[in-house]
């Protein structure tokens, strides 16, 4: 119960009030002896800004779904076996199924322009790629990466983690992508709620691959599992849009011969 008196007694004493609220000028805690400081500048800036100007942004949503990846690592194991001087990656086919999903659900190769307030939706999938870097977290570009096979995707992918690895890209090449694919499951981990990469829309993420108990046609089997997550601006679709994408990817990565038939 809030009596008059209480109200009063509130009114009455101003310097209790604002004593409790924080004084943006009081400078933070020194740094003590032993402690390892971190300038933050360089790559390590730009990366802590554009995460920052995305979460304060966008208004993302995520989502997931568990897959069974079996179908997706026989079909590679047959590519490779049929074209071993021309190696195809995981990664090249989940970039694959990426693009076929980005054609039936062209809303999330966008970006919001919110000065003009519109939203751009971008002719060409220009495909980020999150490399882990000694520099940091870089996303090098694939520019029209529609435009490739799987082969070509496959080779393209290796060189571009490769340079980006080795600090060789131009930064035009770190820039003006449309939709990213993020392979967190080479850390060991199967799932994550990733920042998008501003200004894009959407990322789509993909868990370790990993041997789990999976039920196939009534029966009780050991599968090669995975989970993929995607995470989307909302102001750019719903979740039907969302939902349809991200179980588009699963279908064609337990089914690969969906993926045929897309394409």
């Amino acid at each position: 119960v809030i009596r008059r008196a209480d109200v009063e007694a509130a009114l009455a004493a101003p310097a209790a009030r604002l004593a409790a609220v924080p004084d943006p000028h009081v400078a933070p805690a020194p740094a003590g002896d032993g402690d390892v400081i971190v300038p933050l500048t360089g790559v390590r800036k730009v990366i802590a800004d554009k995460l920052s100007r995305s979460r304060r942004e966008i208004p993302e949503v995520t989502i997931w779904v568990d897959v069974d990846a079996t179908g997706l690592l026989e079909t590679r194991a047959a590519i490779n076996a049929a074209t071993p001087d021309a190696p195809v990656s995981i990664l090249a086919l989940l970039a694959r199924i990426c693009l076929s999903g980005l054609r039936r659900f062209p809303q999330l190769n966008s970006r919001v322009d919110t000065e003009a307030q519109r939203i751009v939706q971008s002719a060409g999938v220009h495909l980020g790629i999150a490399a882990q870097t000694d520099r940091g977290l870089l996303v090098p570009v694939l520019r029209d990466a529609q435009r490739l096979t799987t082969a070509e995707l496959a080779a393209e992918l290796a060189a571009t983690t490769a340079a980006a690895r080795a600090g060789s890209l131009p930064p035009a090449r770190l820039t003006g992508g449309t939709f990213t694919l993020n392979n967190y499951g080479v850390f060991g981990v199967d799932g994550s709620t990733p920042i998008i990469n501003h200004p894009e829309a959407a990322l789509l993420g993909v868990g370790r691959i990993v041997d789990k108990p999976w039920v196939v046609d009534g029966q009780l089997a050991v599968r090669k599992v995975t989970q993929l997550s995607l995470t989307f601006d909302h102001r750019v679709c719903d979740g039907g849009v969302a939902g349809g994408f991200l179980r588009h990817v699963a279908d064609c990565v337990e089914r690969p011969a969906l993926l045929i038939a897309a394409v």
